[in-house]
């Protein structure tokens, strides 16, 4: 067993249309950091990726950034990468993916685009095949999450999900309530070592 001491957020990149999804982003960032949990996000400094990083940071808290070399120019312009106390470039987005399972214990999800529904979904299969068992959580903002929730409900229902046991994300409603809901989850398995080789 397995207790988290990091945390991936996965979010926009960019700011959205209600602002309170930046202060929420800034305050899981300061939460983090005063939790003593490192961030492991995608390294940007735009959107809402920046407020999570910056509020960690303002804390004192350790943040890894891991970002492909052809989006820092779009997402970590200048000097921005600077801040981060550790940086990893990779070639592409498959790797980036990989690196940022392979250096977290849980998964939270804030509101966010294509990108972040992507990365949560591969999350959320990879638990659905044992290749682990660590927390995933839906922040869902003012609702923002709630076509997704209803969807996977939907799958459930109609007989898409199996193993619905490993599918059972946390849906926390405020930005104040995620590290507390992480922290009641407590130690965590790797998952079946026969699966993962597999993968």
């Amino acid at each position: 067993m397995s207790t988290i001491t990091s945390v991936c957020v996965y979010c926009g990149s960019s700011t959205g249309r209600d602002g309170s999804f930046i202060e929420a982003g800034r305050k899981l960032g300061n939460d983090l950091a005063r939790a003593g949990l490192r961030l492991v996000y995608g390294a940007g400094a735009t959107g809402i990726m920046n407020a999570v990083a910056t509020g960690c940071l303002e804390e004192g808290g350790a943040v890894t950034g891991i970002i492909p070399r052809f989006l820092i120019n779009r997402e970590a312009p200048g000097s921005s990468l600077d801040r981060l106390d550790d940086l990893i470039l990779t070639e592409d987005m498959h790797q980036r993916k990989h690196l940022m399972f392979d250096r977290s214990d849980a998964f939270v999800a804030l509101p966010g685009g294509i990108g972040t529904l992507e990365e949560i979904v591969e999350i959320m299969t990879w638990a659905q095949l044992g290749r682990h068992e660590k927390p995933i959580v839906f922040a869902n903002f003012g609702g923002f999450w709630g076509p997704m929730l209803s969807l996977l409900s939907h799958m459930k229902a109609e007989g898409f999900i199996h193993s619905e046991e490993r599918v059972r994300p946390l849906v926390v409603d405020r930005a104040e309530d995620i590290v507390p809901a992480l922290t009641r989850t407590g130690a965590y398995s790797e998952g079946d070592p026969a699966i993962i080789g597999r993968l």
